[in-house]
């Protein structure tokens, strides 16, 4: 955890530590992760975004110092967030490592479930939630075989949002799922999806 002093005076950012970044950032390397937008990606982004109603969805890399969104559903939902100059804010391909919840999912190992981040001051400071309006959260981690977290799958909400069990099974069962196609890839030497 560290303190961003170009935060706003008293807001803490809570980001977890991570000491598997740097053999993670060299496993996406082997892997042809985290360095281009994927179109197979991009659809299976768009999969989980119609399984869970979510106006946005990512398959998401993280390395030691960004998150790279190789898979990326953008609805025509507009964030309610208006900057001083009048213009919205855009999610692009990439985002500090210190913004969003995907960090605490991979340090974690495990998924997270916020229906309303601001019910929980760790996750209400997050930039996500004043840039882009950010209100509810789901991602589970990407684990391979060899034990490694590649990064997460995740859909977000501008509202909050009650997930329940069946939220949460169906994030972990298509990071099981996207794991088990990026392995076969590898193994295999086929098409992503």
């Amino acid at each position: 955890m560290r303190y961003d002093p170009a935060r706003p005076a008293g807001r803490l950012l809570l980001t977890p530590e991570d000491k598997e970044a740097p053999a993670r950032a060299r496993r996406l390397g082997q892997l042809g992760l985290a360095v281009h937008p994927d179109p197979a990606l991009d659809a299976y982004a768009d999969h989980l975004a119609e399984l869970t109603g979510t106006p946005y969805a990512m398959v998401n890399f993280i390395d030691e110092n960004r998150q790279f969104f190789a898979g990326l559903h953008l609805s025509d939902v507009a964030p309610p967030v208006v900057k001083a100059d009048g213009t919205k804010p855009v999610l692009g391909r990439e985002l500090a490592r210190d913004h969003g919840f995907c960090p605490h999912v991979v340090v974690r190992r495990k998924a997270l479930v916020l229906e309303d981040v601001c019910d929980y001051p760790r996750f209400a400071g997050n930039p996500v939630v004043d840039e882009f309006g950010i209100r509810s959260y789901l991602g589970a981690p990407l684990i391979d075989s060899t034990g490694m977290v590649l990064g997460t799958v995740c859909v977000v909400d501008v509202e909050p949002r009650p997930w329940g069990r069946p939220g949460l099974e169906a994030i972990k069962s298509s990071a099981a799922d996207l794991v088990a196609r990026l392995e076969r890839r590898e193994a295999d030497g086929l098409p992503l999806l």
